[in-house]
C-alpha cells in the first residue's frame, strides 16, 4: 500500500519519525509521500525523506498559510526541488472555507499558478488542495493546466466533476472520509470511479478512520481504508491497493 499523502512533518510526529515509519511498514504501508504546507514543513519533509529509501517528499505553500509566506518562500521552494526525493509540488490549491475575503481568494488563485508554473517548469505532478472552491480550481487549472498531472487531496467533489478533472490528468485521493457514516458522496464517488483515477491516503495526522476517528491519524491506518473501498467497489482488498498502487506510480513515475 502506499500512503500517498501524510505529515510525518507535522510537529505531532517529527520527533519520532522512525517509528512512524516503522509502524506503517509493519501494517504493510510500502511507500509515503510526505506532504508539505509551508517552507518549514517542505523543508521537514524533504530531510524525513531523505532518512527513509521509500519516503518521498512533496513541497509546496498550501493556500491558507500564504498569509504567513515570505517574499522569498517560493524561491527557496524551488531551491527544494533539485533533492531527488522531491517528486511533487503541494499541497497547493484554494480553500474558500476559511478565507471569505476575495481579497484573500484572489490571493491564493496566484500563489496557485505561481506553483502550478513551477511544477511545470520542473516536470512535477501537483498535490492538490481544495475545499468549497471545486469551480474555481477547476477553472484555474484549465487555463494553467498542470502538464504532469497530479491529485485532487481528499478529493470532496461530486462524481460528475470528476470527469473534468480527470481530463487535466489528475487522479483523486481517498482516506479516512470514505469510512464516515455520513459521508453519502465521498462513498458514491469512490463506489463509482474509473480504476484509473484513485489513489490512497490518510492525511495523517487528521482526518482518522473509523473506529479511530477522533484521534491521531496514521499511515498503518490505511488498511483500513482499503477494506472500506474494497467494500463499496465490491472487490479484494488486493485489488483495491493493485489499482491504487499502479495509479500513484504511473503519474508520479515510480
Amino acid at each position: 500500500m502506499i500512503d500517498t499523502h501524510c505529515h510525518i512533518n507535522d510537529p505531532v510526529y517529527i520527533s519520532n519519525p522512525e517509528k512512524y515509519v516503522l509502524e506503517a511498514k509493519e501494517a504493510g504501508v510500502t511507500k509515503m509521500l510526505v506532504v508539505g504546507y509551508d517552507l518549514n514543513s517542505s523543508r521537514a519533509a524533504v530531510e524525513i525523506a531523505n532518512r527513509f529509501p521509500d519516503v518521498y517528499a512533496a513541497i509546496g505553500i498550501h493556500p491558507s498559510e500564504i498569509k504567513k509566506a515570505g517574499h522569498n518562500d517560493l524561491k527557496e521552494i524551488e531551491k527544494l526541488i533539485k533533492d531527488k526525493k522531491v517528486i511533487a509540488i503541494g499541497e497547493i490549491g484554494l480553500d474558500f472555507y476559511w478565507d471569505k475575503d476575495e481579497d484573500v481568494k484572489r490571493e491564493q488563485a496566484t500563489y496557485f499558478k505561481l506553483q502550478i508554473e513551477l511544477a511545470n517548469k520542473h516536470k512535477l505532478p501537483i498535490v492538490i488542495h481544495c475545499r468549497e472552491a471545486s469551480e474555481a480550481a477547476l477553472e484555474l487549472m484549465q487555463k494553467h493546466k498542470p502538464h504532469h498531472g497530479g491529485i485532487m487531496h481528499c478529493y470532496a467533489g461530486s462524481l460528475e466533476m470528476v470527469k473534468d478533472y480527470a481530463k487535466l490528468g489528475l487522479l483523486f485521493g481517498f482516506g479516512g472520509v470514505v469510512t464516515f457514516k455520513n459521508a453519502i458522496r465521498a462513498k458514491d464517488v469512490i463506489k463509482n470511479i474509473d480504476k484509473n483515477l484513485y489513489v490512497l491516503e490518510t492525511d495523517a495526522p487528521y482526518l482518522a478512520p473509523t473506529p479511530h476517528r477522533g484521534e491521531l491519524n496514521h499511515s498503518k491506518f490505511l488498511p483500513l481504508i482499503v477494506d472500506e473501498i474494497a467494500n463499496l467497489r465490491g472487490i479484494s482488498p488486493e485489488e483495491v491497493i493493485l489499482e491504487a498502487d499502479n495509479n500513484f506510480k504511473r503519474v508520479f513515475k515510480l
